[in-house]
């Protein structure tokens, strides 16, 4: 640290106050500082001056505050270095806990063993239980209020033309069977109603539900899948396929011509498959209007 932060007044200042003091004569307290660049600790008055705090905890308290991370300060560490003893250092470190300069936690490491960490406050309530700091990441506490982060949406997916009911019930069937082939693409029913029109807009384009189900799962990660759904719309959206190409309709098969036949009744030529009456003298025929 090389920012300048005493914890008493100047020499000059001193001497002005030894002059107004009544008991001048007797002597008082004179500073003879000098300005660290390396090697030192900033310390605030409320704990060297701490009016309850016993002088052994205060020194206590002083030296914890300037050791580095990591450092041993249990009881029996601490006895190995003073020689006040375990009984009195064990004292003097409750004192320190009491008045919130010590805290010691819980917590489980990666192998399962639960341990205890002292963790040292400079200025006890000047942080909450959540609040980051730079020894050691926030700790939340639970609570009825706290709500989840919201989650990040999924990408988006290709929308098909025309939906169909037909149409969604395949896409459905596809992304129904993903985890057979893989039971890391195990999707809820909100991903599932999200990729269904992706899954859509490749079926309407001819591609098979086979070949569809197949670009989903090829070549997957072998890394857990934190977030399935997002992996499937990204391949959707990605390597959606081109449309087929324009088919125009096929023209009508022309009417074939039937041969002249003579009107039985007025003898009129007509075409029709067989010989009988022409339009006009069958009576079958509903009437003009």
């Amino acid at each position: 640290m090389d920012t300048e932060n005493p914890s008493a007044p100047s020499c000059a200042e001193s001497r002005v106050a030894a002059r107004k003091h009544p008991n001048r004569g007797s002597g008082g307290l004179l500073h003879d500082n000098a300005r660290h660049t390396s090697h030192f600790v900033v310390i605030g008055n409320h704990l060297a001056q701490h009016p309850t705090l016993s002088a052994l905890a205060i020194g206590l308290g002083v030296h914890i505050q300037s050791l580095p991370k990591g450092a041993q300060v249990d009881i029996k560490s601490l006895a190995l270095r003073f020689p006040e003893g375990r009984d009195r250092i064990g004292a003097a470190l409750r004192e320190l806990e009491a008045e919130g300069y010590l805290r010691r936690e819980r917590e489980r490491i990666a192998d399962g063993r639960i341990v205890t960490r002292t963790v040292s406050c400079n200025k006890p309530g000047h942080r909450t239980a959540g609040t980051e700091t730079p020894d050691r990441p926030a700790r939340r506490t639970a609570t009825t209020t706290d709500k989840p982060p919201p989650r990040k949406r999924l990408p988006a997916v290709p929308q098909p033309t025309i939906t169909s009911p037909a149409l969604l019930g395949t896409a459905l069937d596809v992304l129904a069977g993903l985890r057979r082939r893989d039971p890391r693409l195990l999707l809820s029913a909100t991903d599932t109603e999200h990729l269904a029109p992706g899954v859509a807009a490749w079926l309407e384009r001819d591609i098979a539900p086979t070949a569809v189900r197949h670009a989903l799962t090829e070549n997957l990660p072998t890394e857990p899948l934190t977030r399935p759904a997002a992996l499937l719309a990204h391949r959707l959206a990605a390597q959606l396929p081109p449309p087929p190409p324009f088919r125009p309709p096929a023209a009508p098969a022309p009417q074939p011509r039937h041969p002249f036949q003579t009107c039985d009744g007025c003898d009129r030529p007509f075409r029709a498959p067989t010989p009988g009456h022409c339009r006009d003298c069958r009576t079958d025929l509903p009437e003009r209007p």
